[in-house]
């Protein structure tokens, strides 16, 4: 397992971040759900055009010289991915940026994506917002998780764990990649910025 202090830094303050929003009430909820409308059609127009849709070559050269080199690279910045859960309706999207405040508010956010063979991706957002639907997953459940680059990755939850937040720790070589989603505990708690986090942790299938 990976030290803790790494994450210890980036790692699930996405609470912490949240204390400038307590005096906000019904607004953050609603700020929430005007940002997803909005991204949702950045992220349509940032997804990667396949080849054999592009008519013109220079049009072909502009589109891919705009691409991250792999489909696994994703933008340092704006929509990175598109999560989705058919069984409780979820379709959201991820923005990069780690625990921004601005962005948390916003939407879901990429904290980690590690390197190798197979990748850790660690999201996380608030519980009372765009992760308040991690209370309602089960193990089993299906994630999908289309990236801007047009890869789609395929997980199934297979365990929760509630951890402090500076006790978070994920595999170095995984079996296979793996998906956490990390929001703050418990749900329907008014304290920010608390210790306790839950983590629903996926592999990828497929």
């Amino acid at each position: 397992m990976r030290g803790r202090a790494a994450l210890a830094v980036a790692s699930l303050l996405l609470c912490a971040a949240g204390a400038g929003l307590t005096v906000q009430g019904v607004a953050v909820p609603v700020k929430a759900h005007v940002a997803q409308d909005r991204l949702a059609r950045t992220f349509e127009q940032r997804l990667a055009v396949p080849a054999a849709a592009e008519p013109a070559p220079h049009r072909v050269r502009a589109a891919r010289t705009a691409l991250p080199p792999s489909p696994s690279a994703l933008p340092e910045a704006g929509p990175v991915a598109r999560l989705s859960v058919e069984r409780l309706g979820v379709k959201q999207v991820v923005l990069a940026g780690g625990d921004d405040a601005e962005l948390l508010s916003r939407a879901p956010t990429l904290l980690k994506r590690s390197e190798g063979k197979n990748p850790v991706t660690i999201l996380a957002a608030h519980r009372d917002t765009h992760f308040l639907f991690v209370r309602d997953l089960h193990a089993g459940d299906e994630i999908g998780l289309q990236l801007v680059t047009g890869a789609v990755e395929r997980y199934r939850v297979i365990r929760f764990e509630t951890v402090l937040w500076d006790g978070f720790t994920w595999p170095r070589d995984p079996a296979r990649p793996l998906l956490a989603l990390a929001t703050c505990y418990p749900f329907g708690g008014t304290e920010y910025g608390g210790p306790w986090r839950r983590v629903a942790w996926a592999e990828r299938v497929g």
